[in-house]
């Protein structure tokens, strides 16, 4: 699949058994050859002390957006392809109720090295998208486990 694709019958092989991405009400927008776009919706369950996103679920989110632009939609019976590093930066607090986006594109791909980054935004009361968090990851494909 090599042509971003946004419609409502998007699907993923990885996302078949993943509870969290479930749990967290991830919606899957758009994804290509090495890109991916999720979204969900920030809930109260996802708040830390302070009222705000818990950096958990902004990494989660981003990370999440990270396997999708690594793994091919359809799968793979032979290889896996998952994360050997990740930096990310928390720019701005995620405002409960908001809407989260993670956009995954890569950067680069060497044999069985990649690096992908992958930008948090959140939709403010006027529609706009801000830049919550900057998310770079380095991907390793391996056999897939038996």
């Amino acid at each position: 699949m090599s042509e971003t694709q946004v419609n409502q019958s998007l699907s993923h092989a990885i996302l078949t058994d993943d509870y969290a991405t479930q749990w967290m009400g991830i919606e899957l927008l758009a994804v290509g050859e090495g890109t991916a776009t999720i979204s969900m919706q920030l809930r109260q369950e996802m708040l830390n002390g302070f009222g705000i996103a818990h950096g958990g679920m902004v990494f989660a989110l981003a990370d999440t957006a990270f396997a999708l632009s690594c793994n091919p939609a359809e799968g793979s019976d032979e290889t896996i392809t998952v994360a050997s590093g990740v930096d990310i930066n928390f720019l701005k607090p995620g405002i409960p109720g908001r809407t989260l986006t993670a956009h995954g594109q890569r950067v680069a791909q060497q044999g069985r090295s990649g690096v992908y980054d992958i930008k948090v935004t959140q939709t403010t009361p006027h529609g706009e998208d801000e830049l919550l968090a900057v998310f770079r990851g380095r991907s390793r494909t391996i056999p897939k486990p038996a």
